[in-house]
């Protein structure tokens, strides 16, 4: 073992010896154990285990590789000699694109030998690339537990059911469009997995599953079910959500052991009165009580129904076309033909990311992300999507337009608002041949025009006084030229240069789609600054500024054009495009006054507030709000909170992070995944709710919570290349970056939950570690912290984890007098019954996400992350260097 690790590349930093053969034991090289995912290179090391010390990696019972390692085809060959595997791990996954996504490996067959392993019992494909299951497979005599989630499987082998022994079948994510008859012949399976394919019907076998007590069809194109799935008596949890039925078998409520039977997103029209008796059946987003269709009306019923409250969900369109309403608002139609054959569209709504959400100068961001997949799929006719935004106000004139990334770049759509009477908010329409992400964005009005050979006139519709003429012979080919201004009133120039006489037309930005100059020079038209006529223009004071894209340098180039003047304007010559600006003042170096009022017009006027809830302190809230927002936003959260007064006004860029960080004796969960350094992290979108709302800590004496007088205080990232100097409110040491400080009181507290944890409230429990080495692990200390924020919505929590409605009310009359003993009976009941179950955690976190209760099913998916991340930095303590993290690590957060 020792030799093995020192293949491995894990010796001290002076050479000498292995390093840390104990901590090996419990990471990446444990016994029998090899785990060579968390390697980017871990095929390489593994053929150089398998040349230099075949003998003992033949011994190898567990074994997990990356899939995304180039080397994966070189090392299949070698996987048949592990003659003792009995667990094999061959998952994509463990890289990401540049947006985040998972990247599947490359994995697409097995070698013929590879059916020889018949200790296996445990295989993992997911993330990858099958288009078919590898024949091999099905030679797998001893095979318990087989996931091929996440692949391009268009079918099941004829004789799959060959799998006898088989107990957990995943294939979430394929595109199955039928099953073999065969896999009624899977007499131990217990858990089976299909959801998110492309099945339309289900054979009659598949109700010879006698065994199996979880059976997930959601996200697939099913008309109908069969009748035998009521002779499925072992059978707990059925998932038929996101389908096309339109009938349901009565006979499924004589189920003896069913607990969960979830029915939302189809098109029951009616639905048989047994099953409405039953108390653990979900039918929301189904046209109840409508026309009873035909079945072959199916397809077409899908129309106003299907609606989702998370913040990402599928839905099915067919050939027949259909319209779609998300709960937050978004609205889709698909006409007839627009998709030639049924198709899974998979949505999430994202937090936008400043490092590829890139806004131009003076855009103000209005929506989340929108991110639809399949990415690139090309419609056969346009589909519609509606996305709702708040109205944006500001003192310039601006256009809202839905922006698309293209996989290159971000580009405007052609877009239509539509403004709601008696509200402030707005839908942005647009029609598009092809999903990727989308957003609404107020840019600065744009006009634009086809400049042909034979020139032409385009001007301004926020100023008609401005024109840009291009004359005949000015290009050869055609060309596409925008043009936007941007507004500057007086008082603006006034106000930030502290000069009176200081004046300036508006701003003026041209920009074309060709990189080469134009063959003539092009005509610009600018007003005069305000209060200067052509009678009263003194030559010397007027200056006409040329800017670069960013705004950053401004150059005097006077001399350098002819100026014409009129009695209300002033023309000039250019043959390249950018910013122009022309600015009557006595100022010697206009150019640094110029780019100091450019960047004060980009910047917002924000206050911070950190507000306390009444009923409980340890819950602040943190909230930046643009200077107008302040009083309506504190008045609307007055009667919940209490806190002291605004900070003073500070400014900040759209876009721009901030940090939040807890001081004097406060302090926070350092493992949020958005703590970054011992600070909270932040990106200010000026019409975005820049809030995080966070349970606090306070020093222990004796185990008893202490009154604490601490505050919070606000830091930028960075202070940006172009924040004016006094914007940035700079201070010296490590506090430069400091922008303002709120106190924060925590009066002295009774003991939480989690003080003594044995007993809990009379509950005596042993000790708990919910999942498995495969998703991570959730404590009795994580579940108390969740069990402390899940208040009333305990018995809907209880039931979507499977819970009987008979369990829900005995818990309930047990601790009748005692709120926190009823959520503590229903939660740590479950995790007792299900401490053995490996997917219990992924379960919960679902079960959180159907309650409503989002906020604690990321802190669960948080905590999970979390472990991985810890995982991966132990591995990296260990001397390994990895790129990223692995999807799959496992540790206990304590």
């Amino acid at each position: 073992m020792q030799k093995m690790a020192e293949l491995l590349g894990l010796r001290d930093e002076c050479g000498e010896g292995t390093l840390g053969a104990p901590a090996l034991a419990g990471s990446c090289l444990a016994d029998n154990r090899l785990n060579l995912d968390v390697y980017p290179d871990g095929c390489s090391r593994f053929l150089q285990l398998f040349k230099e010390q075949q003998g003992e990696l033949v011994q190898v019972e567990f074994l997990r590789l990356s899939s995304n390692d180039f080397l994966l085809d070189t090392t299949l060959g070698s996987l048949p000699h592990l003659k003792h595997l009995k667990s094999l791990v061959l998952k994509g996954g463990h890289t990401r694109d540049k947006f985040g996504s998972y990247e599947h490996g490359s994995l697409t067959s097995l070698p013929p030998d590879f059916g020889n392993l018949r200790c296996l019992t445990h295989l993992d494909l997911s993330f990858n690339r099958l288009s078919s299951l590898p024949s091999c497979i099905l030679h797998l005599s001893s095979l318990r537990v087989l996931l091929v989630s996440h692949n391009s499987l268009v079918t099941l082998p004829e004789d799959f059911g060959c799998l006898s022994k088989l107990t957990f079948f995943s294939a979430m994510k394929n595109q199955l469009k039928d099953l073999p008859q065969s896999i009624g012949e899977l007499s131990m399976l217990q858990d089976l997995d299909l959801s998110e394919n492309a099945l339309e019907l289900l054979p009659e076998e598949v109700g010879n599953l006698h065994n199996c007590t979880e059976l997930d069809l959601s996200g697939n194109h099913l008309l109908s079910i069969p009748d035998s799935l009521a002779n499925l008596k072992s059978l707990r949890r059925l998932h038929l959500h996101s389908n096309l039925l339109v009938t349901i078998p009565a006979s499924l409520a004589s189920l003896p052991n069913l607990s969960r039977l979830d029915l939302q997103n189809n098109c029951l029209r009616a639905i048989p009165a047994e099953i409405q008796a039953l108390p653990f059946v979900h039918v929301r987003g189904n046209p109840l009580g409508e026309t009873e269709p035909s079945p072959q009306a199916g397809l077409k019923s899908l129309h106003n129904v299907i609606n989702s409250y998370m913040s990402s969900g599928s839905f099915t369109v067919t050939s027949e076309g259909c319209r779609v309403v998300l709960a937050c608002g978004i609205r889709f139609y698909f006409p007839p033909g627009a998709a030639s054959a049924p198709l899974r569209i998979h949505f999430r709504s994202l937090t936008p990311d400043p490092q590829w959400v890139k806004l131009r100068h003076h855009d103000v961001l209005l929506s989340r992300v929108l991110e639809l997949q399949p990415h690139g799929i090309q419609f056969q006719q346009e589909v519609q999507i509606w996305m709702p935004y708040i109205s944006p106000q500001g003192p310039h004139q601006h256009e809202v337009v839905v922006r698309t990334f293209s996989g290159q770049s971000w580009n405007d759509l052609k877009t239509r608002v539509k403004h709601k009477r008696k509200s402030k908010k707005c839908v942005a329409h647009c029609c598009v041949l092809h999903f990727s992400w989308f957003l609404v964005v107020s840019r600065l009005v744009q006009n634009e025009c086809k400049v042909p050979a034979e020139g032409t006139l385009l001007f301004s519709s926020v100023d008609p006084n401005i024109k840009v003429i291009f004359p005949p012979g000015v290009t050869k080919e055609p060309r596409s030229v925008k043009l936007q201004v941007l507004p500057v009133s007086a008082e603006e120039i006034q106000e930030i240069t502290a000069h009176a006489e200081c004046r300036a037309s508006p701003l003026l930005y041209l920009s074309q789609d060709s990189t080469v100059d134009f063959l003539k020079p092009v005509r610009i038209q600018l007003p005069l600054p305000p209060g200067v006529t052509g009678l009263n223009l003194d030559r010397s004071r007027l200056h006409i500024l040329h800017g670069d894209l960013e705004g950053q340098a401004w150059n005097d180039i006077t001399s350098e054009v002819v100026l014409e003047f009129t009695h209300l304007y002033a023309v000039f010559e250019v043959t390249h495009f950018s910013w122009y600006w022309l600015w009557y003042t006595t100022k010697t170096y206009i150019g640094d006054i110029a780019k100091k009022v450019y960047k004060r017009l980009r910047l917002y006027q924000v206050n911070f507030i950190a507000l306390q809830r009444k009923r409980d302190p340890e819950q602040v809230l943190l909230q930046c709000v643009p200077k107008h927002k302040v009083d309506p936003v504190l008045k609307k959260l007055q009667d919940r909170y209490r806190g002291p007064e605004p900070s003073d006004m500070v400014e900040m860029f759209e876009g721009e992070q901030f940090f939040a960080a807890f001081e004097r004796g406060i302090s926070i969960d350092m493992d949020r995944p958005d703590c970054v350094g011992g600070r909270l992290s932040f990106i200010f979108y000026s019409h975005l709710k820049n809030m995080k709302e966070i349970y606090v800590t306070s020093p222990y004496v004796n185990r008893k919570c202490q009154a604490v007088k601490g505050q919070v205080s606000f830091y930028r990232g960075a202070v940006p290349d172009s924040i004016p100097e006094d914007a940035s409110r700079r201070r010296k040491g490590p506090d430069s970056l400091w922008l303002a400080t709120l106190p924060i009181k925590l009066p002295q507290l009774k003991p939480r939950w989690d003080e003594n944890p044995s007993p809990l409230y009379g509950f005596s429990f042993p000790p708990l570690n919910l999942g498995n080495a495969e998703t991570g692990y959730l404590t009795q200390a994580n579940l108390l912290s969740i069990a402390r924020r899940v208040g009333a919505d305990w018995q809907s929590i209880g039931l979507n984890l499977g819970l009987t409605y008979q369990q829900i009310e005995r818990i309930g009359y047990n601790n009748r007098e005692d709120l926190n003993k009823q959520i503590l009976d229903m939660l740590f009941s479950w995790a007792q019954q299900n401490s053995e179950d490996p997917d219990c955690v992924s379960k919960l976190i679902t079960a959180l996400k159907e309650s409503g209760r989002q906020d604690i099913a990321d802190e669960v998916e948080a905590i999970v992350e979390l472990g991985r991340q810890k995982y991966s930095e132990s591995i990296r303590r260990l001397g390994l260097e990895q790129e990223s993290s692995t999807e799959d690590s496992a540790i206990a957060i304590m």
